[in-house]
Parts: structure tokens; C-alpha cells; sequence
């Protein structure tokens, strides 16, 4: 079973929706049409609204050289316009290339299955984030009437990989964003989901934010958070060690020689530094000939 679903993978969307390689309308006369930019309207079902701008240049810049690899596929409404099924990308990119036409197959779809395709096709990206996923996948369930077996045989996952997934929308919003945003990882996620309380999942966010967390920690955090009667204590700040009152004087008499707000930095073996910041080219042509001064 796991075998038949990774070889699905590699098949293309005609090996997860049926119908969806089928020949295009007769009247065609070939397999690839030739079909005018300018007939073509965007699917409404798009599950994709983000459209990188530079890689959309860099498609278009490939098209005018190579043109279009792979046809997009389209359903006709009339005589006179069709509607992107997939490939709405390379569409965007044909129109900044200056295209007229472009390849594409043609056939019938009712929206339903236009929705379908649009997010299965949307799901084999490389490039999306995993809230992305997330999102479509439970459009699949709800949308298109799937149930999680039904869903994992369509995009040729185990099912546990979709729940896994799914599982993410639970989290908060601001969690969400951090996935997508890549502040954290979906592993880092994933072990967010096993705690029941919200406030806590981002209490845990926060420190794994502010200390650079890996999965790894994370887990043993939930784990013994839920091994604990939930009982989580945040890691304590380091605190920074306090200057001698002559460090301290020091500090004043810098900041007021070079006419900036010397920053004093030390950690706890004693080691620091003395940073003596500029707000310009010209200010620092100023510091360094105060410093000239002092090597005279």
C-alpha cells in the first residue's frame, strides 16, 4: 500500500484525479492547444494567493528563451474563454514574457473538480510552507466532501503524514505565522500540538524563539510538561553582571569624550568589550580623529 502511494507521487495529477489527463475536446484536433493569453481568465478556486514576484520574473525571463515545458491545463466556459485548472504560475509568467498564447490541454470540469485539481496541484509544489499545506488539505476534507483515507490516497501520503498536518490549524495563530514565516520549524510545531492549552503553546513559542530552542528540547519540554501535572518554568535570564562604580565613571567620562553613548558590554568570566557607535560617515571620521589624537 505504502509503495503504491509513493509511486504517485511521480505520476503527475492524472494518477490522483481521475479524468484529469484525459484528451482534450475533439474540436481541438491535437492533444497541446495553442490557446490565445488573452481568452484566459484565473481559477476562482486557487488555493494559492501568493505569487513570488521574482520567481515570476525569472519563469518569465526562461519562457522567452526556452518557452513553456510543461502546458497548463484549462476547462472551456465558451467559445471565447477558458479557465486555468492548473499552472496558473507559468500563466502569470507567459503574460510578463509577452506572450500571446500558450500551450495547453482543454477539458471539462465542473467546479467541484476544479477545485480538487486546483488544490492537489497546489499540494505537489516543492515550495510551499506547511501551514499552506495544512489549509489545503482541509479544504480537500471540507470542500470536496474527503475524508482523511480518501484525502492520503488522493495526494499519495500516509494518512498519518495528513493528519499531521492538519493537526497545525489548532495551533495559534501566532504560531502559524511563525511556520510560515520559518521562525520555526514544523517539528518544532508538531510538539507544540501535544499541549492542550494555547497560553502555554505560546508561552513554550516564545522561549524557543528566545533561546534558539532545537526539536529536540522542545519535545523533552512538552514531554515533561505533560508528564508534570503541566508544569512548565521558563528559563531563567541570564543577568548581565553589574559594572564597578569605576567602570561606571569610566563609561561617562568615554561617552562624553567622544560625544557618543559608549556601550560597555561583559559577560560573566569578566570578558567584554567597548563599542562606540557613529551615526555617519562623517561622525566616524570624527571618532577616528579623536583616536589619531590620542596615538599622538
Amino acid at each position: 500500500m505504502t509503495m503504491a502511494k509513493k509511486s504517485a507521487l511521480g505520476r503527475g495529477l492524472g494518477s490522483l484525479i481521475e479524468g484529469a489527463n484525459d484528451d482534450p475536446v475533439k474540436e481541438a484536433g491535437s492533444s497541446i492547444n495553442e490557446i490565445e493569453i488573452s481568452k484566459i481568465i484565473a481559477n476562482p478556486f486557487q488555493p494559492r494567493t501568493k505569487f513570488d514576484e521574482e520567481a515570476l520574473n525569472e519563469l518569465a525571463t526562461s519562457i522567452k528563451e526556452i518557452g513553456i515545458i510543461q502546458p497548463i491545463t484549462l476547462r472551456k466556459i465558451d467559445d471565447d474563454q477558458y479557465q486555468i485548472i492548473a499552472g496558473e504560475r507559468r500563466f502569470r509568467a507567459s503574460k510578463i514574457a509577452g506572450l500571446t498564447t500558450i500551450p495547453a490541454y482543454v477539458r471539462t470540469a465542473d467546479d467541484e473538480a476544479m477545485l480538487e485539481m486546483a488544490l492537489v496541484e497546489n499540494i505537489q509544489r516543492e515550495d510551499l510552507d506547511a501551514i499552506e499545506i495544512a489549509i489545503s488539505y482541509q479544504r480537500l476534507i471540507d470542500e470536496c466532501k474527503l475524508t482523511q483515507e480518501n484525502l492520503s490516497d488522493r495526494v499519495g501520503k500516509k494518512r498519518s503524514t495528513v493528519t499531521n498536518y492538519l493537526r497545525l490549524l489548532k495551533l495559534p495563530a501566532r504560531i502559524q505565522k511563525g511556520i510560515v514565516e520559518k521562525t520555526v520549524s514544523m517539528g518544532h510545531a508538531r510538539a507544540l500540538v501535544n499541549i492542550k492549552d494555547s497560553e502555554m503553546q505560546l508561552m513554550i513559542y516564545d522561549e524557543i524563539i528566545k533561546n534558539e530552542f532545537s526539536v529536540r528540547r522542545v519535545e523533552e519540554i512538552v514531554r515533561n510538561y505533560n508528564e508534570d501535572n503541566n508544569s512548565f518554568q521558563p528559563a531563567e535570564k541570564k543577568k548581565s553582571p553589574k559594572f564597578p562604580t569605576e567602570y561606571q565613571d569610566l563609561h561617562n567620562h568615554l561617552s562624553k569624550h567622544f560625544q557618543s553613548k559608549i556601550d560597555f558590554r561583559m559577560d560573566q568570566t569578566g570578558k567584554g568589550k567597548i563599542i562606540i557607535p557613529f551615526g555617519s560617515t562623517k561622525d566616524l571620521e570624527r571618532i577616528l580623529g579623536i583616536l589619531d589624537q590620542l596615538d599622538a
